[in-house]
């Protein structure tokens, strides 16, 4: 049997040549779907005989990989150097999937032959039926099940009763008619390209070859099928200093990389890694390939004891690049002698860990253009530096310290060189980052597109803040059902409880800041009490924030000047005297201009008139820091005093805090610059709310406040997909569609309009965004996913967290969440691979191993699920899931 490699090289060629032969034939050969109708869909010849769906499904299988394979390798001479080896990976993967797919297959055909049945040779008939004539075939589709044709008709040869030696001789004509085509493509072929000039009937091949293509693109993308095996290809490496080389002055104020040449040494690596440990900072190491080991030139590779630093490093989650194979001066070398300096590195790293980093330093910064065109062909970012340390010269670990310390009060912001080999780089190391860290610096890593700072450090944890400005959340909740006097509600109550578990949950306002009263607690004198006691005054501070909810009876009174009044309705309201004992919008204007506090805004879940609002002030490309200096003082309600509440929206909400909720978990977020301002809160839910109910939300500023914003934050979700997660309810994602469907029908980029409480209309103008990092991207992009998945929009989410993965591929939550939507939807070998992808970024996250082991055990593989279960265990004893996994694991 011919070696694996071999034998899918060949195959390869030989599919692509027939397949282009099998759409090529005369025009008078059936197109798909030109077969009579008596000719089944697989669907259907599974339907009309049961006993042959196995079957049928297994080809359909094995059609698949092909296809894929075709999608993959089509175009190849219009890929990258790189595209393609990762075209021929995952090429490899499915060809030898297919291998497999023909054994499930044979081992079919056996049990049926074998059977007792007396319609198994009609069955396979059946079988014959769907891939002779199936009406969604192409030839070059039909190609696909040749050698499964083969092994049947060894198999049926067998057997000497009549049906199986007419079906015996049934199949020969099938395996020489796709012998025919092979012979007639290449006759074909050779007549054709023995010509200098093009003929029609070179154009006629190619358009049906170009249509069987497009069919398949129809169907199948290279990324979804790189996806499908572990792999996102992430978006092309950020280019800011130039367009090849990263010296690090465009990294943000106050941030620094560590970087460390010339290693690994057997000592002063694992010294420096234990002080990047004590300080929790990340660094980048550029090993010299001939102190990991050789390459032969048969390509044979041999590791050294050294590299196993290397791969510690890269486990413990330290980039690793490549720094030449023998230091040499790479400016004066060219040629083969260069490619080896760079490409046999490469090759070393990849054989010590495939995480290695695509970076590559050169020796002394020495570098030619043909170094850096070499670099662009093989996927590699040279990486300089603007501030130099000079321990491979200064003997003395002070003066390091010292000459660091000035570069970078001079440039604030860098790459840091230094050697990892040399005793004094570890003495001055310490020093070096106590210093920055006491003067606010921060240290980014490399995330495996650009150098970004992954987790704030303690010192840095404040910027959080500067973001919205606020030192203090403060908040009233209300929510009445309970009326004594006025017609009873129903979730008034339950919608006051989420929105102060949002806000004290997701949003961080501390719950001795949140007073909430519900149904016998809101009282007139209670509610004013709230505001004049806890919050007028100087309780609250001119950098805090208060926000207030109201959900239960409205009402509107006609004054005698022909002006509208609203109110609000406490518990113990008398109907007939509600313009004495209710709270009247005079008064809240009131209260709202007698607080400190810098932005305030009040949202109500009643429907009412009377309160005159003026229209917000226009978006400013310096929003937050104009915003920082504005007072707000800004209100949404539900509706207008001719409508009635939506009292029945999905969870025991009303439609409009349901929309709300949706808005501040993320959906309010209008420009992506993971904030949600008042506008924006507004322009979501007013347009929202209108689509699914006769409410029509109001909006606007009160008067005296001067044009600021109320902000949230939207903080990053941390959470990994796992079968605890919980989704949406079906009430609330048919809600949400509605929603979805409102705002796609709408024109792109119409501004939104929305009713004041006088009757008017106002267009929002929502704030700018400003640029966001490609860390930021991926995490809104993983947090669009985990919405979506809630929702049961699986497809979407994949393109969210692929997204997110393009973006960041060290994202270890959106691989891990990835890998769950895949389990979701039972492609449990997709869901292993990127469950193990998550592994291999974050080998300790114990949830991933019980979604590993959840995969396995559904795909069959008693074995690899019992020992994920096993780690999870042993990472987390007494975890959520703990009781999950020892369950399974008696079950294996």
């Amino acid at each position: 049997m011919p070696r694996a490699p071999s034998l899918f090289r060949f195959s390869i060629t030989a599919l692509l040549t027939l397949a282009i032969a099998a759409c090529g034939n005369d025009t008078d050969s059936p197109a798909p779907g030109a077969s009579t109708p008596q000719q089944p869909s697989a669907q259907a010849a599974a339907a009309a005989d049961p006993a042959a769906a196995p079957l049928l499904a297994a080809l359909q299988k094995q059609l698949d990989g092909h296809r894929r394979i075709i999608v993959l390798l089509a175009d190849e001479e219009k890929q990258s150097a790189r595209d393609r080896e990762t075209s021929s990976r995952i090429g490899q993967q499915l060809f030898h999937d297919g291998l497999e797919q023909r054994t499930v297959i044979a081992t079919q055909f056996d049990q049926l032959l074998r059977s007792a049945n007396p319609q198994r040779f009609t069955t396979l008939g059946t079988v014959l039926d769907y891939i002779e004539s199936a009406p969604e075939l192409f030839d070059a589709d039909r190609l696909a099940f040749r050698e499964v044709l083969r092994d049947l008709h060894e198999r049926v040869g067998a057997d000497s009763s009549l049906p199986a030696v007419k079906l015996h001789q049934r199949i020969g004509e099938d395996l020489d008619a796709l012998d025919e085509i092979e012979r007639t493509y290449n006759q074909e072929i050779t007549r054709i390209f023995s010509r200098f000039d093009r003929t029609r009937a070179i154009e006629l091949k190619r358009e049906k070859w170009h249509d069987y293509i497009a069919h398949l693109h129809k169907q199948y993308s290279r990324d979804a099928i790189l996806r499908d095996y572990g792999v996102i290809e992430p978006y092309p490496m950020s280019m800011k200093d130039s367009d090849r080389e990263i010296f690090g002055r465009d990294l943000p104020p106050k941030t620094v990389v560590l970087t460390f040449d010339d290693g690994p040494h057997k000592a002063y690596t694992d010294d420096v890694v234990a002080i990047l440990k004590r300080y929790d900072v990340p660094g980048v190491f550029f090993e010299v390939g001939r102190n990991l080991g050789e390459v032969h030139a048969d390509g044979s590779i041999k590791l050294g004891p050294m590299a196993s630093i290397s791969r510690n490093l890269m486990e413990q989650g330290y980039a690793v690049g490549n720094h030449s194979l023998t230091h040499a001066q790479l400016s004066r070398t060219t040629g083969d002698a260069l490619r080896e300096q760079v490409l046999a590195t490469d090759t070393l790293l990849k054989d010590v860990d495939t995480r290695r980093a695509p970076l590559f330093r050169f020796p002394y910064g020495a570098r030619n253009a043909e170094g850096l065109q070499l670099l662009n062909e093989a996927g590699l970012k040279s990486i300089m530096w603007n501030i130099d340390s000079m321990d491979w010269a200064d003997p003395v670990p002070e003066s390091i310290v010292q000459r660091v310390l000035g570069q970078v009060q001079k440039e604030q912001r860098g790459i840091i060189l230094f050697h990892d080999i040399h005793d004094r780089a570890v003495k001055a190391l310490p020093q070096i980052l106590d210093r920055l860290i006491a003067e606010g610096y921060q240290f980014a890593g490399w995330n495996g597109r650009e150098f970004t700072v992954s987790r704030a450090r303690n010192a840095a944890a404040s910027e959080a803040t500067v973001t919205t400005g606020y030192e203090k959340s403060w908040a009233i909740v209300i929510g009445i059902d309970q009326y004594a006097k006025w017609p009873k509600l129903e979730y008034a109550s339950h919608d006051a409880q989420a929105i102060a578990d949002t806000l004290t949950g997701q949003f961080g306002f501390p719950s001795s800041q949140v007073i909430v009263l519900k149904d016998q607690q809101a009282t007139r004198n209670n509610i004013l009490a709230a505001f004049h006691d806890r919050l007028a005054d100087d309780r609250t501070g001119r950098n805090d924030r208060v926000f207030v909810f109201f959900a239960g009876h409205g009402a509107t009174q006609r004054l005698a000047s022909g002006r509208d009044l609203g109110y609000i309705i406490p518990v113990d309201s008398d109907p007939n005297a509600f313009a004495t004992d209710a709270i009247a919008m005079t008064d809240i204007q009131n209260i709202a201009e007698s607080m400190q506090a810098k932005h305030v805004m009040f949202v109500m879940d009643a429907c009412y008139s009377g309160l005159g609002l003026t229209r917000g002030g226009p978006a400013s490309s310096a929003f937050l820091r104009e915003n920082a200096r504005r007072s707000a003082r800004q209100m949404l309600t539900a509706g207008g005093s001719d409508q009635q509440v939506a009292d029945s929206g999905p969870n025991g909400h009303s439609v409009f805090t349901w929309v709300l909720l949706q808005a501040l978990a993320g959906k309010g977020d209008l420009n992506g610059d993971g904030l949600i301002t008042g506008t924006e809160l507004a322009a979501y839910v007013a347009p929202a709310v209108s689509a699914v109910s006769r409410q029509t939300p109001a909006f606007g500023s009160l008067p005296g406040s001067q044009g600021g914003e109320f902000v949230f934050q939207v903080p990053d979700s941390q959470e990994y997909l796992n079968a605890d997660t919980s989704q949406l309810t079906a009430d609330a994602i048919a809600l949400n569609n509605k929603v979805d469907a409102a705002k796609d029908a709408a024109p792109d980029k119409a501004p939104v309009t929305v009713a004041d409480l006088q009757g008017g209309r106002s267009t929002l103008v929502v704030p700018a965004a400003v640029p966001t990092s490609d860390r930021q991207r991926a995490q809104q992009a993983n947090d669009r996913g985990l919405q979506l998945y809630r929702e049961k929009r699986y497809d979407e989410a994949v393109a969210q967290f692929t997204e997110a993965l393009k973006l960041r591929p060290d994202f270890a939550q959106a691989a891990n969440n990835l890998g769950f939507v895949y389990y979701r939807q039972q492609r449990y070998a997709e869901a292993a691979r990127w469950l193990e992808n998550t592994l291999k970024i974050d080998p300790s996250r114990a949830v991933a191993h019980l979604n590993l082991g959840d995969a396995y055990f559904n795909a069959g593989d008693k074995a690899k699920a019992k020992q994920a279960y096993t780690t999870y265990l042993a990472l987390q004893p007494q975890g959520s899931g703990a009781a999950q996994a020892r369950a399974q694991l008696e079950k294996l």
